[in-house]
C-alpha cells in the first residue's frame, strides 16, 4: 500500500509540475496570440487566401481555420468550427476530409510544450501540413469519394470577438487566459491517472516484459524500445498524456533529442482513442464520417512519419 500511495504522490507532483509549469504558460501566450490576431481580423484575411489553394484537396474556409486551430490551439479547439460546418450546410464529404485533416495534424496541447523536451516545432509544423493536407486529399478523392458531395448554402463567415480598443485587447487576452487555463487543469486528471498507471506498470515489470517480448521484431524493423510505453500511452489515453510520459523519460535520459524528434510524425496527432471520441462528438455528421476519415488520417500520418524519421 505504501509503495501505491508513493507513486500516486509522485504521478500527482510532476503531473500539476507539468499542467501549471510547462502546459500554462505557454497556452496562455498561444491563445492570447491566437485570439488577438482573431479579434482583428487577421485569422479572416488569412483563411480567405488560403481557402482557394486548398479547395482542390477537399478543404473550405472553415477548412482551413479548423488547421489553425489544431496547430496552435488545442486538439480540441477544431469541434467548434467542425459543428459550425455541419450546422453551415458544408457536404459530408467536406466534413470527412476537414476531420481527417484534423486527425492526422499535430495537436498544440502537445506539441508546444514539448519544445522545452527538444521538439523541433518547425519541423513538426511543416509536416503537420504535409500531413494534414495528404489525410484531407486522401478522403476526399478515394475513401470517401461515395459520401454526399451536396453543400446547402454555406457561411462561413467567422463570428469572433473584436478588439478595436484597450479595453477589448484586454478582455480577448483575460478570456484567451481562462481557456488556457480552464484546459491546463482538465489536462491533470488524465496525466496522474496516465502516470500512476505508466510508472505500476513500471515497477510491477510489465513494461520491461513487454519490451522483451516485442525486440525481436523491433531490433528487425530499427525501432528504439524505449518508444513503447510513450507509444502505449499515447493511443490509449492521448497526447497529453504521452507528453506526460516523455517528459519523465527525457528527465531520465531514457529518450534522446533525436528519438524524440523522429517519433513525432506518430506521435502528436490526435488520433488517439480520447481524441477521436472528443472530436466525433462535435456532431451527428461528423460522427457519421468517422471511419473515411479516419483511413485517410492513417495515410496522413505515414506520411509525416516518414517525413520525420528522414529528418533526423
Amino acid at each position: 500500500m505504501e509503495i501505491l500511495i508513493e507513486i500516486i504522490l509522485k504521478a500527482g507532483r510532476s503531473a500539476v509540475e507539468l499542467a501549471f509549469f510547462v502546459l500554462l504558460p505557454v497556452m496562455v501566450v498561444m491563445l492570447s496570440l491566437m485570439r488577438l490576431l482573431e479579434a482583428r481580423g487577421v485569422l479572416d484575411w488569412v483563411v480567405a487566401r488560403l481557402a482557394p489553394l486548398l479547395k482542390p484537396v477537399g478543404l473550405t474556409g472553415l477548412g482551413v481555420f479548423a488547421a489553425l486551430q489544431i496547430n496552435f490551439v488545442s486538439f480540441a479547439a477544431p469541434m467548434a468550427t467542425l459543428t459550425m460546418m455541419e450546422q453551415r450546410g458544408a457536404s459530408d464529404r467536406h466534413i470527412a476530409a476537414t476531420l481527417a485533416m484534423v486527425f492526422a495534424m499535430s495537436q498544440a496541447n502537445a506539441a508546444l510544450p514539448m519544445m522545452t523536451m527538444g521538439l523541433d516545432l518547425a519541423l513538426t509544423l511543416t509536416y503537420s501540413l504535409i500531413g494534414g493536407l495528404t489525410a484531407a486529399a486522401a478522403t476526399y478523392y478515394l475513401f470517401g469519394r461515395a459520401l454526399s458531395n451536396t453543400e446547402s448554402r454555406l457561411d462561413e463567415t467567422l463570428h469572433h470577438p473584436v478588439a478595436e480598443s484597450a479595453k477589448g485587447i484586454l478582455d480577448v487576452i483575460n478570456r484567451a487566459g481562462a481557456e488556457a487555463f480552464k484546459l491546463s487543469v482538465g489536462a491533470i486528471p488524465m496525466l496522474v491517472l496516465s502516470l500512476v498507471v505508466v510508472t505500476a506498470l513500471r515497477s510491477g515489470g510489465a513494461i520491461d516484459a513487454l519490451t522483451r517480448l516485442l525486440a525481436p521484431v523491433l531490433t528487425a524493423a530499427s525501432i528504439d524500445s524505449a518508444l513503447i510505453l510513450p507509444t502505449l500511452t499515447k493511443y490509449m489515453a492521448g497526447g497529453t498524456a504521452m507528453m506526460g510520459v516523455m517528459d519523465e523519460m527525457r528527465k531520465a535520459g531514457q529518450i534522446s533529442v533525436e528519438l524524440l524528434n523522429a517519433s513525432a510524425g506518430f506521435l502528436i496527432s490526435p488520433f488517439d482513442l480520447p481524441g477521436v471520441a472528443v472530436l466525433i462528438s462535435a456532431g451527428p455528421r461528423i460522427a457519421a464520417v468517422w471511419k473515411p476519415a479516419a483511413l485517410g488520417a492513417c495515410i496522413g500520418i505515414a506520411v509525416r512519419t516518414v517525413g520525420h524519421i528522414l529528418a533526423v
